[in-house]
């Protein structure tokens, strides 16, 4: 990846309170992903609803957390399942990727849980990781399972607006895990955990079988990339694992900032806020909600590259 990249540290906005910490016995997830650790919390998936409360999602004890605009945090809804990202549907109402349930609905009002897609050709997903709204309405999401570098088989999948059965547009990912769109719905970004890598392709491809992908951002140490964002300008924003940081880059892979979040390493995924005055950073390992200004992101960035 071309550098250098101008050097941030965000802020703090809002940490997990105390009494919301889970005190319970690690789960599967717990066991398998952080063996030997009790984690309080997994915090993945940021995203505003239409009051500007951000909702997040607690991957292992299958809680959605809503903070309002003071940092407060509010316990929305509780479930058994493993919820990874979830985006609101315009009608108060949730889409949630889960990594046991596959594709759901809830309405946190009523409480009511609802699987969309719990499977495809009659098999499992090997387990949900992220998902993302197109501007016509269609749903891409992916489906990592355990995937990486020595089984690259995890896949990506459209569900059409309007349709029930998902389309498999890739099959072949060491662990595909944030998933972002263009402005204008045409770009689709992957960000290829397990291969420290964020892939781009076409969402409407002229190929027959597999759309052609390509390497957009080929990145370093850490884990790899995880939740991505992408702001009205084209702008892309990764948050890499295990790396306590965060890159923003513009529309052609040019660097602009890399932001690090003080303490913990965590940094599982980040959301612009609705005014993109705002850039939020989620760190898992201390279960910490980080922000920062674009301005100020943007004032630092090298000459014409901040459009």
């Amino acid at each position: 990846m071309i550098g250098p990249f101008p050097r941030h540290e965000a802020e703090l906005f809002t940490r997990l309170p105390e009494a919301l910490h889970w005190t319970g016995e690690p789960t599967d997830w717990v066991r398998t992903t952080r063996p030997g650790q009790r984690l309080h919390s997994f915090l993945e998936g940021p995203c505003f609803d239409a009051e500007g409360h951000l909702w997040l999602a607690d991957v292992p004890y299958g809680r959605l957390f809503r903070i309002a605009p003071d940092g407060s945090w509010q316990l929305a809804f509780e479930y058994d399942g493993e919820p990874h990202s979830l985006r609101p549907r315009g009608d108060a109402t949730w889409l949630i990727v889960d990594y046991r349930h596959g594709l759901l609905a809830c309405d946190p009002a009523t409480q009511k849980l609802t699987t969309l897609c719990g499977r495809v050709n009659t098999e499992p997903f090997r387990g949900l990781s992220d998902l993302a709204l197109a501007p016509n309405g269609d749903v891409w999401f992916t489906d990592s399972g355990r995937s990486s570098l020595s089984d690259p088989t995890g896949r990506v999948y459209r569900l059409r607006q309007g349709e029930t059965k998902p389309d498999l547009i890739l099959a072949n990912v060491p662990y595909p895990n944030g998933i972002a769109l263009s402005p204008d719905g045409k770009l689709v970004y992957l960000a290829a955990t397990r291969a420290n890598a964020v892939w781009r392709f076409l969402a409407e491809a002229p190929d027959p079988a597999w759309p052609m992908v390509g390497t957009f951002l080929q990145l370093s140490g850490g884990l790899g990339p995880d939740g991505l964002a992408v702001d009205a300008s084209g702008r892309l924003a990764i948050a890499q694992a295990q790396a306590g940081r965060l890159y923003l880059v513009d529309a052609l892979g040019d660097p602009l900032a890399v932001v690090h979040t003080p303490g913990g390493l965590w940094t599982t995924s980040c959301a612009f806020s609705p005014d993109q005055s705002t850039l939020f950073i989620v760190e898992a390992q201390t279960g910490s909600v980080f922000r920062i200004s674009m301005a100020r992101l943007l004032a630092a960035c090298p000459s014409g590259s901040s459009s």
